[in-house]
Order: C-alpha cells, then sequence, then structure tokens
C-alpha cells in the first residue's frame, strides 16, 4: 500500500528495557527493592544503579551480544542485572547456583563469558570450574566480579567466605560489584543505553535442568520477554500494587520473566537469600511486607501446609505453582489460609509457564454423573479420578501464546477431543526461545513441523480442555494400558506419611512394564509403615484402575539433580536391576 513508512517514530525495537525507565519516571520514590533488615532502593535509585553498572561494563569492554554470566542467590544485584546487563547491549546468563563445579565448567565453556559475577557464597565453585576450563582452554579467562553482601565492604565479605578468599585477594582480575555500581566519571554521567538494534537480539540466555541429559542453553530475544512480560501482567490481578516474594529463583527462565514485569508495574521486589524456604519464612515476609504475590515449585504449598498454626492471612496472596500439584488436601488447606493458588504449564523453552490456570476447590461434577448406576466405591474411584484430572486441565493459554495444541507427532494432526487419544503438547507463538546456544540440530528438532514440541504427552476433553498425562518417556504401558505416573504419584502424595514420591516402569516379560513406586516417608513416619504393602492398598483404593497399582514400593531418598527434578532414568535403572528382590503384589 502506498503511503507506508517504516520509522523511528512509529517503530521502536520491543525491550523491556523500557520497563525500568518507566519505572524510575512514574514511580520513582515507590520503593523497588527490599532486602534483610537494612536494604531498600527506590525505582530512581535502582535505575541509576543499572545505568552506573551497565556504564562500567562498557568502559570495561563489554561488546554487543557478549555474554555476562551470573552465579548468585535471589539478591539485589542479580534483578538489577536483567536490566543492567542488556543495557550495555551484553547477553545476561543467570545460572544455577546449585551446579557443581565440573556441570559449571560445561556450561561456562559453552557461553565463553566475558564476565562472571559470582555471589561471595560460591566463589571456590566457580574459581574450580574455571581452573577445569584452563586446562583445556588455556586462554579463557574472563573477568570475574564479586557480589558481595549489600551492606558489607570488599574486605569484609572476602574474610566471611571460603578458603578461596586468599586466591580472590590475589587475583588482579577480580573487581567487585559495588566498586562497579559506584564508580563515576565525566563518561558515566552521559552514558547512552545500547538498545537493541533488532528486537529479535539476544537479550539472556537460560539453561534446561539437563533432566533428560545434559543441559542445554536456550536463547531468549528482547522481543519475547518483553512480550511475555506483558502476558503476565495481563494474567495479574491489577487492582492492587504487587509486592513480590521472590521464591521463584531467578536463574530459572529468568524468574518467569517477573523481574520485567514487576518493573512495568512499579512493584515491589522482597529478595531472599534463603536457599532452603521454611513456613517461617514465607509467612513472616508476607505479613511484614505485605506480600501480594509469589511463584515457585509444589514444595512450597507442602511447607505452607505443614506451617504450625496455619491461620488465615490478613490479605489474600495470589500462588503459581509449576509441577505436579499435590493432593487436594494439602491444595485446601493452603487456599484456607489465604492463598489464590493457580497451576502453570510451561517450561524454559516458553520463558516458563505459558499456561496459568487459577485451581478451584470444587469437583467437577459434570464429568462425575455418568447416568450410570454406581455403587459407593464406584462413585468414591470416579471422583477421586475427577479431582485428580482437575488439577492438570488446562483450558486458556497466556494471551500472548498464539496457539497450543495436541497433536499426533507423525501426522501433525490435532487429536480428537475425546479424553482418550494422546498426542504431543504442542506450541507456537511469539513468546518462544530463539534456540538453543550452539545446537542448531537439536533447536530444527524442537520446531520440526512449524510447532514447538515439547515432548509432553497429553489428550484433549470434550470441552476443549488439555491435560497432560506426562513425559513421552515416563509413560508407562503396561500389559497395553496406558498408565501416567503423574497420576499415580498424585494418589502416592494423598497419603498421609508420604513427602515424595516418583513411579516408573519396569520391564515385565508378560507386561511389557509394570509400574514401581519408590518413596520417601515425612519425618517422624518411618516406623509406622513396616512394608509396602499398606502402600499398595492404599492405592488400590485410590486409584480408579487396577492396572495403575504399584507392584513394588521402595522407600528411601529420591536422587535428584541441581534443579530437584527427581531423576527418573536412574530409579529406572535401579528397578530393573532390582528386577529380581521384588515381591510380586498380590490381587
Amino acid at each position: 500500500m502506498k503511503g507506508l513508512v517504516n520509522c523511528s517514530a512509529n517503530y521502536v525495537p520491543l525491550t523491556p528495557i523500557g520497563f525500568l525507565e518507566r519505572a524510575a519516571l512514574f514511580y520513582g520514590d515507590e520503593t523497588s527493592i527490599v532486602y534483610g533488615n537494612s536494604v531498600r532502593f527506590s525505582w530512581k535509585e535502582t535505575h541509576q544503579r543499572c545505568l552506573n553498572f551497565a556504564a562500567s561494563l562498557v568502559r570495561l569492554g563489554i561488546s554487543r551480544h557478549d555474554v555476562v554470566a551470573a552465579f548468585a542467590l535471589n539478591v539485589p544485584a542479580l534483578y538489577e542485572l536483567h536490566f543492567a546487563v542488556p543495557m550495555a547491549g551484553a547477553v545476561l546468563s543467570a545460572l544455577n547456583f546449585r551446579l557443581d563445579d565440573t556441570m559449571l565448567a560445561l556450561i561456562l565453556q559453552q557461553l565463553e563469558p566475558k564476565f562472571i559475577l559470582v555471589d561471595h557464597q560460591f566463589v571456590h565453585i566457580v574459581l574450580k570450574a574455571l581452573n577445569t576450563i584452563s586446562q583445556t582452554v588455556p586462554n579463557c579467562k574472563p573477568t570475574l566480579v564479586l557480589i558481595p553482601e549489600c551492606d558489607q565492604k570488599t574486605s569484609s565479605s572476602l574474610s566471611s567466605s571460603s578458603s578461596s578468599s586468599s586466591s580472590l585477594s590475589s587475583n588482579n582480575n577480580i573487581l567487585n560489584y559495588n566498586d562497579l555500581i559506584e564508580a563515576r566519571d565525566h563518561g558515566d554521567l552521559e552514558f547512552e543505553i545500547i538498545r537493541p538494534t533488532d528486537e529479535c537480539d539476544p537479550i539472556s540466555v537460560n539453561y534446561t535442568s539437563g533432566s533428560t541429559g545434559n543441559p542445554k542453553g536456550v536463547i531468549y530475544s528482547h522481543r519475547a520477554v518483553y512480550l511475555n512480560s506483558l502476558a503476565l501482567i495481563l494474567n495479574m490481578d491489577k487492582r492492587r500494587v504487587p509486592v513480590f516474594l521472590w521464591t521463584v529463583d531467578m536463574f530459572r527462565c529468568n524468574g518467569w520473566c517477573y523481574p520485567w514485569a514487576i518493573a512495568a508495574l512499579g512493584g515491589t521486589n522482597i529478595c531472599l537469600r534463603n536457599t532452603n524456604l521454611s513456613a517461617k519464612i514465607i509467612l513472616d515476609a508476607i505479613s511484614l511486607h505485605k506480600v501480594t504475590h509469589l511463584c515457585g515449585k509444589p514444595i512450597i504449598l507442602n511447607i505452607l501446609a505443614e506451617a504450625l498454626d496455619g491461620k488465615p492471612l490478613a490479605s489474600r496472596v495470589d500462588i503459581v505453582i509449576a509441577g505436579a500439584l499435590p493432593s487436594h488436601q494439602i491444595l485446601t488447606k493452603v487456599t484456607e489460609m489465604g492463598f489464590n493458588i493457580s497451576h502453570g504449564y510451561g517450561m524454559t523453552e516458553a520463558l516458563g509457564p505459558q499456561i496459568i490456570e487459577p485451581w478451584r476447590p470444587e469437583l467437577p461434577h459434570s464429568h462425575i454423573a455418568n447416568g450410570d448406576n454406581k455403587g459407593d466405591d464406584d462413585d468414591d474411584k470416579s471422583t477421586k479420578r475427577c479431582r485428580g484430572e482437575s488439577l492438570g486441565r488446562y483450558h486458556h493459554n497466556l494471551m500472548i501464546m498464539e496457539r497450543f495444541d495436541v497433536k499426533d507427532p507423525s501426522t501433525m494432526e490435532s487429536i480428537p477431543n475425546d479424553g482418550e487419544t494422546m498426542g504431543e503438547i504442542m506450541f507456537r507463538g511469539n513468546t518462544l526461545m530463539s534456540g538453543y546456544v550452539k545446537n542448531s540440530k537439536a533447536t530444527e528438532e524442537a520446531y520440526n513441523g512449524g510447532w514447538y514440541r515439547t515432548g509432553d504427552v497429553g489428550i484433549r476433553h470434550q470441552d476443549g480442555s488439555i491435560r497432560m498425562k506426562d513425559r513421552a518417556e515416563d509413560i508407562v504401558i503396561c500389559g497395553g494400558n496406558v498408565i501416567s505416573t503423574l497420576e499415580v504419584e498424585a494418589v502416592l502424595l494423598s497419603h498421609p506419611n508420604v513427602l515424595e514420591a516418583a513411579v516408573v516402569g519396569r520391564h515385565d516379560e508378560c507386561l511389557g512394564e509394570i509400574p514401581c513406586a519408590f518413596v520417601k516417608l515425612k519425618k517422624g513416619c518411618e516406623s509406622t509403615i513396616t512394608s509396602s504393602e499398606e502402600i499398595i492398598e492404599f492405592c488400590g483404593n485410590n486409584l480408579p484402575a487396577y492396572y495403575m497399582v504399584p507392584h513394588a514400593v521402595i522407600f528411601g531418598d529420591l536422587p535428584v539433580n541441581s534443579t530437584g527434578k527427581v531423576q527418573k532414568f536412574v530409579l529406572r535403572d535401579k528397578a530393573n536391576a532390582a528386577n529380581g528382590s521384588y515381591q510380586p503384589r498380590s490381587k
């Protein structure tokens, strides 16, 4: 069409950097960050601190698209880096602080960061990783920047660190985060933000959990995180300014993009240093700071449900949980305490949860009554089946995600809405990754067919809702019957003495596979269950089909990776190796 023009007046590359500039302008004196008892910043101060650090990076030689890695807890510095690093034109990679030095070395070798910011608590791990890399890549010498405690000077931070303090102090290549924030010269006062020339330029790299292999580096673009932040905002209760408690790790999908979303709203970030959250820490923070929102793993609900008093909150708090939800009893108790629970479904490649569904305690009765004359036991099992299914049913994706579907992975045709036919859950939209770092083959496989293939098996119900059944590699096929390990695990977790549970398939000559359960009991309950029979009987009374009942139960700790995900491949090997030690399940 004649007359169209694309210029700087009507086209500006999308980037979340502007969210911080807007917050400083409109919410300048409002509190942006609270940390501990003494640290409190306003949005004006946070904006200036980010500008100062970005200027320091540029002065030290950072170039456009260089990688800046961060190995830290949910402290103010890590929040600031989500703006300061892209302001310098660089790419942020917040890494899992639970990684050991071997895995960290592999990731750093792939990233090739120019700078590594490290929390004083983890200096020794980073130094070990760099020493490992130097043996094979002698020219890999990134600049280290120490993140001390906010109210401490460099000397006290170093003295409180591990034995690596002497290595740090003798290394002239070590800089201090606070010094770079405070260092200003005439040039810094005139520093201009290095904005993306293309909104599809990379802004961050996040690593997958590695539950099925080595972690993959997932590249996010300025455009994707900008749009995803808007999607989160549209999904939030905007009748109140958010006070966000940082119970989800910022290294996990950039904190699900909430660092940028909270800035856009001029909210308050309550940063937590604690690696082991407790009900007291969470509830005290909610009471003290009048928290409105928090997110995280399902274990948070278990922690809250075990609070000693369990008294109702002064005002309701929104909580988004991603992962397999715990039992209906736990969900009900946490709801009664004053939490509005939403269940999220997503993955690193989708920038975190792309479906956020409010949990409602009422049962989907329309799915229970079939018009059949059933006995009480059948009614009870139907109720339990529907209750379990309601936990993982998704009706709506976030507004910015174009579509989600369940498709036959071979034909790419949508499966029928019959609640039985299984296919692969797939996404298509503007809030997906740009690709995997240095792994074009994996990127092509993920996007084969023009959709993002999640690798999750799902079904579609008559009302159009989608339900995830399991990971494709975790499905158990027993005598031709397909078993969702997530459904069995949900029943196991509803047992009053069970803390953690995982179900895997074990090879069986007659049935192909049989389900086996690995269970960790709650403290103090070890003596109340002396054999697997009680657990097996409990499953038989609560699962809708007999073939779903585990044939064996093994008690003990569950193997997990650095992000806390159960390593089912380890359990499969253990189950098959111990084949002869199992007692057959009595019918």
